[in-house]
C-alpha cells in the first residue's frame, strides 16, 4: 500500500474512534456513576455502593415518575397504532381526492405548529374538558400530536400490502374489520412495531406537555418531568441522585430495544419495500 492510503486508513480509523469515544464516554458515566458514592463528572472506576439506589427508593415522587410514565408512554403507543393503522388503510385502499396533499397538509401542520406554539390553547382546551392533572388528558394530547406523521409513515407499509389477500376474505364473507385485523395487521406488523416504538419513544422523553398539565399535582408527573427537580437548593445538579435516577430512567428503553430487535431485527424500514 501507497503512503498515502496508509495515512488514509489512519487518519479514517482514528475519527472512527474518536466519534465512538464521544458517545461512549456519557455512557461509561451512566453505568459507574450510580454506583458510586460520591461521583463527579468524569469517569472513574466505581466503589460499587448501593446508597445511591436507597436514596432514589425514598425520594417521594422518583419511582412513581417511572410508572407514570409508563402509563403516558403505554396509553398514546396504544392509541397512535390503533387510529393510525386504520387511518393509513383507509388512506390507502379509498381514492379519495386531494389524498396525498391532505396527508402532506396533515404533516406540515403538525410540524409548523408545535407543543410550544399551540401551548395556551391546548392548555385552555384542557380546562375546559376537565383533562388538567389526568393521565389521559395528557395520552389524548400527545396521540393528537403524534397521529399526523404516524398516517404517514404506516400508509407506506399499507400500500405495499398484496390486495389479492383482502379480496379472497371479501369473497368468503369477511368484514372490512375482521379483514383488517386478520390479513392487514399480520401484514404490516413490522410497520405497526415501528409506530409503537417511535410514539414510545417521543412521550418517554416529552418534558413540555406533561410539565404543562400536570404542574399542581407532582404525584401524576412522569420521569422525563421529575428529573429536572433532582438538584439542589443552590441549583447545582445532584449527582448522586441524577445518575441513579437517569440510570432507571433508561432501562426501560433499553429493554424496549432489544426486545424489538429480537423480534424484528433490523428489518424496520424493510417492510416499506415489501
Amino acid at each position: 500500500m501507497s503512503p498515502r492510503r496508509v495515512l488514509g486508513r489512519i487518519g479514517f480509523y482514528t475519527l472512527i474512534a474518536v466519534v465512538l469515544a464521544f458517545f461512549s464516554v456519557p455512557l461509561l458515566w451512566l453505568a459507574t456513576a450510580p454506583f458510586t458514592s460520591d461521583p463527579t463528572y468524569e469517569v472513574s472506576l466505581p466503589d460499587f455502593t448501593l446508597a445511591n439506589f436507597r436514596a432514589i427508593l425514598e425520594h417521594p415522587y422518583a419511582l412513581g415518575s417511572l410508572y407514570n410514565s409508563l402509563i403516558l408512554a403505554i396509553g398514546t403507543a396504544l392509541l397512535v397504532v390503533l387510529f393510525a393503522a386504520l387511518a393509513a388503510y383507509a388512506l390507502s385502499r379509498v381514492r379519495i381526492p386531494g389524498r396525498d396533499g391532505l396527508l402532506y397538509a396533515l404533516l406540515l401542520l403538525s410540524s409548523i405548529i408545535t407543543g410550544t406554539a399551540a401551548m395556551v390553547p391546548i392548555y385552555q382546551l384542557a380546562v375546559e374538558l376537565n383533562l388538567i392533572d389526568t393521565h389521559l388528558g395528557v395520552i389524548l394530547i400527545l396521540t393528537g400530536g403524534l397521529l399526523p406523521a404516524a398516517i404517514f409513515m404506516l400508509k407506506d407499509f399499507m400500500d405495499t400490502t398484496p390486495k389479492s389477500y383482502e379480496e379472497s376474505a371479501r369473497v368468503f364473507g369477511a368484514s372490512p374489520l375482521q379483514i383488517v385485523r386478520h390479513v392487514v395487521v399480520p401484514l404490516v406488523r413490522p410497520g405497526l412495531a415501528t409506530i409503537a416504538v417511535w410514539a414510545i419513544a417521543n412521550v418517554w422523553g416529552n418534558f413540555l406537555m406533561p410539565y404543562l398539565l400536570f404542574s399542581s399535582d407532582p404525584e401524576n408527573q412522569p420521569a422525563a418531568v421529575i428529573i429536572y427537580t433532582l438538584y439542589t437548593e443552590g441549583g447545582q445538579a445532584n449527582l448522586q441522585l441524577l445518575s441513579t435516577f437517569g440510570l432507571l430512567y433508561s432501562v426501560p428503553v433499553v429493554l424496549m430495544y432489544l426486545f424489538v430487535s429480537k423480534k424484528y431485527g433490523f428489518r424496520f424500514h424493510g417492510g416499506i419495500k415489501r
